[in-house]
C-alpha cells in the first residue's frame, strides 16, 4: 500500500487464516485476518487478526496490539499474566510462548515488527 488510508476495524471483512493444529489446546478455535499494510522489506506487518473461543498456544513476534473485541487470557511462560478486553493495549516479545485462553471471539488490530 503506497498511500495513507483509515479502516473500521470492527466491520473489516476477514479472510480464513492458517492455526496449526498442534497449536490448538482444547476446544475448536477458528482464526481469521486481513494485512493491512506491510513494508518493503516485509519486517513490519500491520493487520487485522481475530480468533474464536478455545484454547491455542504460540511463539509471539515483536508485537504491539489493541483490542476491538471479545476477551483472553494470555499466559506468558516464565512471565506475567495478560488478561485483555476491549480498548485494552498489549506488547508481546519476540520467542514470547503463550497460552491463549479465548473467552468470547476477540478481534485485535495490531503491529508486528519482524
Amino acid at each position: 500500500m503506497t498511500h495513507s488510508f483509515a479502516l473500521h476495524i470492527p466491520d473489516a471483512d476477514l479472510e480464513p487464516d492458517h492455526l496449526d493444529p498442534g497449536q490448538i489446546v482444547s476446544g475448536n478455535p477458528e482464526v481469521t485476518g486481513k494485512v493491512v499494510w506491510e513494508s518493503a522489506d516485509g519486517r513490519q506487518i500491520r493487520g487485522i487478526w481475530q480468533i474464536t473461543p478455545g484454547v491455542v498456544t504460540d511463539t509471539e513476534a515483536d508485537e504491539l496490539f489493541v483490542v476491538i473485541s471479545g476477551s483472553a487470557t494470555i499466559d506468558v511462560e516464565n512471565g506475567p499474566t495478560l488478561r485483555v478486553g476491549p480498548g485494552d493495549m498489549a506488547v508481546l516479545r519476540a520467542g514470547d510462548r503463550t497460552t491463549w485462553t479465548v473467552h468470547e471471539t476477540l478481534r485485535k488490530a495490531y503491529a508486528i515488527n519482524l
